[in-house]
């Protein structure tokens, strides 16, 4: 593994990290509020969709007929990846403080907490595999069958 890939890697949980270190901060500090709500809002499902990227790439967009933009696949995968980011890192964070309050605990540094280990977890893990599509021959129908 190189050390770049390594460093891309363990960014969402350091964000984490940080988000945790800035609650010491006073409560009304903008300085506190910004690093917990960009790692709420992208740490996990950073985390997350580094995992199924392979799988997630393997099925591109589709520009529009006209070639007047090139770069309309590209953009559009990059927009979908954001928006997936996000929403993935919210849910997360809804699951995370659902399941604190149902056990009785809940406080914003346990969700904190609770979903930075879940990003050191998802950043240790390894890729998904992206599978090549195989072309599968159509059988016809079985005699009798209501196809």
């Amino acid at each position: 593994m190189r050390p770049q890939s390594l460093a891309i890697r363990l960014l969402p949980p350091f964000a984490g990290w940080f988000a945790i270190g800035a609650t010491l901060l006073p409560a009304a500090s903008p300085l506190r509020a910004a690093p917990v709500a960009v790692f709420l809002l992208a740490g996990p499902g950073a985390a997350v969709l580094r995992i199924c990227a392979p799988a997630i790439r393997r099925h591109q967009a589709v520009g529009p007929a006209e070639s007047w933009d090139s770069g309309f696949a590209r953009d559009s995968d990059r927009l979908e990846q954001l928006v997936l980011m996000v929403f993935l890192s919210v849910s997360a964070t809804l699951i995370g403080a659902t399941v604190l309050m149902a056990a009785h605990a809940f406080s914003g540094q346990r969700v904190l907490v609770l979903l930075t280990l879940l990003t050191m977890l998802a950043a240790c893990c390894p890729r998904l595999r992206s599978r090549t599509r195989t072309a599968r021959a159509s059988s016809p129908p079985q005699k009798g069958s209501p196809l």
